[in-house]
């Protein structure tokens, strides 16, 4: 299969996902992650017509984003201190997960004059080799950044459930999404963000609210 064969059946069973939850098949975005790929290969991507990706390292999201500047790209990778310099150009950053980087973050996008968006990442599992805010600090984190962080927005919530069988991740997704209402509800908040599943789960993530799943090797993976 080509990249756009893999495309339209990763689409499609968006699709499915959607219809099995009565949900609109509008309420989920598809971001293509492209840590793996050739330049060659995105090119064939975004020439298929899917043009909101993402990268896992800073210097390759800025070399991209000259190279494809008809796309959105979103940074999705653990943002050290060190290269938050980097991000002047990112777009939507799916990985604040600590108060430093925060504050980092915030001083950078003054100096920029920007208003930086971000997801908040969350570690529903609990796993130590996952990074993630834990959920009993989310409500104290959000309020920070409300209060002390003024170039920063948030847009939602992110997290990785742990590579097992995709049913297995139903109570990790679900409990993210609770999360997200309940905090939303509580501080008065508006967000449209809810960014759970990757390749091997993304259709159980859609099933249990996702709106942004990021997918990789299901879409640049090819075979006869």
């Amino acid at each position: 299969m080509s990249i756009k064969d893999n495309l339209y059946s990763v689409q499609a069973r968006i699709k499915a996902a959607t219809v099995r939850s009565g949900r609109d098949e509008s309420e989920v975005q598809l971001l293509g992650v492209t840590k793996y790929a050739t330049d060659v290969k995105v090119q064939e991507l975004v020439s298929a017509g899917l043009l909101r990706l993402g990268e896992n390292r800073i210097q390759n999201l800025n070399r991209r984003m000259e190279q494809f500047p008809d796309a959105q790209w979103d940074f999705i990778g653990n943002l050290q201190t060190n290269k938050v310099r980097y991000c002047k150009e990112a777009g939507l950053i799916h990985s604040l997960d600590r108060p430093r980087l925060a504050d980092a973050l915030n001083t950078r996008a003054q100096n920029w004059d920007k208003i930086q968006e971000v997801l908040i990442q969350v570690n529903v599992s609990g796993e130590q080799s996952k990074s993630g805010i834990d959920p009993d600090d989310m409500g104290k984190f959000v309020k920070r950044i409300l209060y002390e962080c003024k170039n920063i927005k948030i847009r939602g919530l992110m997290t990785m459930a742990p590579f097992i069988d995709s049913e297995k991740t139903r109570p990790y997704f679900r409990e993210l999404n609770r999360l997200y209402l309940e905090l939303q509800q509580e501080l008065g908040l508006v967000w449209d963000t809810l960014s759970m599943g990757m390749t091997n789960d993304f259709e159980v993530a859609i099933e249990e609210g996702s709106t942004l799943v990021r997918v990789g090797s299901a879409l640049f993976t090819e075979e006869d």
